[in-house]
């Protein structure tokens, strides 16, 4: 397993031509901040949405993008998880951008710590008609057919998909926040499954848009299974986590670790950081 001495994380920018001080804090980083660290790794939803790289080609948003991203690999090692938005980009976007695809998930070596890296919605067992969704929509026949479309007929299935999840959102949020915030949060018997099946005590995750830092306790009180919404500090049962001190911290936007940045939230681990 390649060692990384040092790496910022990325994730859940949506980057789209509608929020600008969005993208041009992104480019900004890019140009000023990238060089600090040896490796970058993006855990999927850079953009807003992705419908195939012929429609990226002739986007001179996402070519934009590509020169930025271009100019980040040429300064740090960068690689790309693909995130629930964006999972159709495909080779000739990577290969134009000098990044490295990595499956979801994937186990790095940071700072000669080994964590578990993921976009995190498959993380979202609660929500059972997403996971039904996704696990159709990442079939490769299913996807090559989408992208056999004509161009202007896949752009307006992903508009009318964005809507639809926005206003199905607005409308939980509105006048059923508590099961909102129950299916789009992770669960902690996936994340603890996931960390298990790598035998890691660490996970880093994006998608939820609920940046925090959980240190979980693998104790053996069986009674605080069921609660995880809106806690920080939780207990694992035994039987669900493998390793003591495990952490998995979630983190979508970009920011220096403990930044105020609204735009931009970085991860950044190193061999002086506090893990």
């Amino acid at each position: 397993m390649q060692e990384h001495a040092s790496a910022l994380l990325i994730s859940d920018l949506h980057l789209t031509p509608s929020m600008p001080l969005t993208a041009q804090r992104f480019f900004d980083f890019v140009e000023k901040e990238a060089n600090q660290v040896e490796s970058v790794f993006i855990l999927g939803d850079l953009f807003e949405y992705w419908v195939g790289d012929d429609a990226g080609a002739r986007s001179p948003f996402q070519q934009e993008v590509l020169r930025a991203l271009s100019r980040l690999s040429s300064k740090a090692k960068t690689y790309y998880i693909h995130g629930n938005r964006d999972f159709l980009i495909g080779e000739q976007f990577i290969r134009k951008s000098g990044m490295t695809l990595l499956p979801d998930p994937s186990k790095v070596m940071i700072a000669g710590d080994e964590w578990v890296i993921s976009h995190g919605d498959a993380l979202c067992t609660n929500d059972l008609s997403y996971q039904i969704f996704r696990k159709w929509v990442r079939k490769p026949w299913l996807q090559n057919l989408f992208l056999r479309l004509p161009l202007e007929w896949r752009r307006g299935i992903a508009r009318t998909l964005r809507t639809n999840s926005t206003a199905k959102y607005d409308r939980a949020v509105r006048y059923t926040p508590e099961m909102a915030r129950f299916k789009g949060d992770v669960t902690l018997v996936a994340c603890a499954n996931l960390m298990g099946s790598y035998s890691s005590e660490r996970l880093i995750h994006g998608h939820t848009h609920l940046p925090a830092r959980h240190h979980e306790s693998m104790g053996n009180s069986l009674g605080r299974k069921g609660v995880f919404q809106g806690a920080d500090h939780r207990l694992l049962p035994d039987q669900i986590g493998k390793s003591r001190g495990a952490i998995f911290a979630r983190q979508n936007l970009i920011t220096h670790w403990g930044s105020s940045d609204p735009l931009m939230d970085t991860y950044f681990l190193s061999k002086t950081s506090s893990n």
